[in-house]
């Protein structure tokens, strides 16, 4: 099993509110044509998601956020997801979308749905799945990222590896000069973030994956403007990327 995540920044255009970069998705969709393994993928909120959280002023720590902006940011994720889901059929693949809600409940991972994930993906579906703004109880919401969903998933699926695919190159130590990071050893790597929004930008990725890492997957940070990348990543040829041990 294989994990993706699809970052906003790729999929969307940041710039432009509610605005789907499908030429983007559907280049990267055409290369995971040649990918064999059953994979999974998660997307990021970009322009769509995102956007609104910072709106309604919306955080990943439950609260009793408005009401109005809890139903914005949600359907905002699912038309995001639907673009998606469109972009990789007309690029042959065959999505199967997964929501958060069918496998987490809270902020608690629903662990024998989460454990049918792979069997779903074995079938040549390929199961997607978003951050959105999830119930948590107690009249409260919070925003669920995708990249805490990559997390969560990898506690309990050990997938072989775990790929953030983003609009740079991989993590910078210094993003003035360009300098990149091949392989991330240390403990507390010294970066420049590159962005930032209500999920964590940057630091939450790399957080996650050192996290993933230690539990024994290798983890990639790869650029989605050159999707290639993706599938040397899977098929462990050389490419332009960092890499977190596992």
């Amino acid at each position: 099993m294989i994990l993706i995540k699809l970052g906003g920044s790729i999929i969307t255009n940041k710039q432009r509110p509610m605005t789907a970069n499908v030429p983007a998705v559907r280049l990267i969709a055409t290369h995971l044509r040649r990918v064999r393994e059953p994979y999974m993928i998660i997307h990021g909120g970009g322009s769509f998601g995102h956007y609104w959280s910072v709106k309604y002023d919306m955080h990943t720590k439950p609260d009793r956020y408005s009401i109005k902006g809890v139903s914005v940011v949600k359907n905002s994720m699912v038309e995001l997801n639907k673009l998606v889901l469109e972009a990789f059929l007309q690029s042959d693949l065959r999505p199967y979308c997964l929501p958060p809600t069918d496998f987490i409940f809270g902020d608690k991972p629903m662990i024998k749905k989460i454990r049918e994930i792979p069997k779903i993906a074995r079938t040549g579906l390929v199961p997607v799945s978003y951050g959105d703004v999830m119930w948590f109880g107690k009249n409260k919401f919070y925003i669920l990222s995708g990249d805490k969903i990559m997390g969560m998933l990898t506690k309990i699926l050990k997938p072989r590896l775990a790929i953030f695919v983003t609009n740079v190159d991989g993590v910078y130590s210094d993003i003035k000069t360009g300098k990149l990071i091949r392989e991330i050893t240390t403990e507390k790597p010294t970066i420049t973030d590159v962005n930032m929004d209500v999920t964590g930008g940057m630091n939450r990725k790399i957080k996650e994956a050192m996290a993933m890492s230690k539990s024994g997957t290798d983890v990639f940070f790869v650029n989605g403007k050159i999707p290639q990348r993706i599938v040397s990543a899977i098929k462990g040829k050389e490419f332009e990327g960092t890499l977190f041990r596992g």
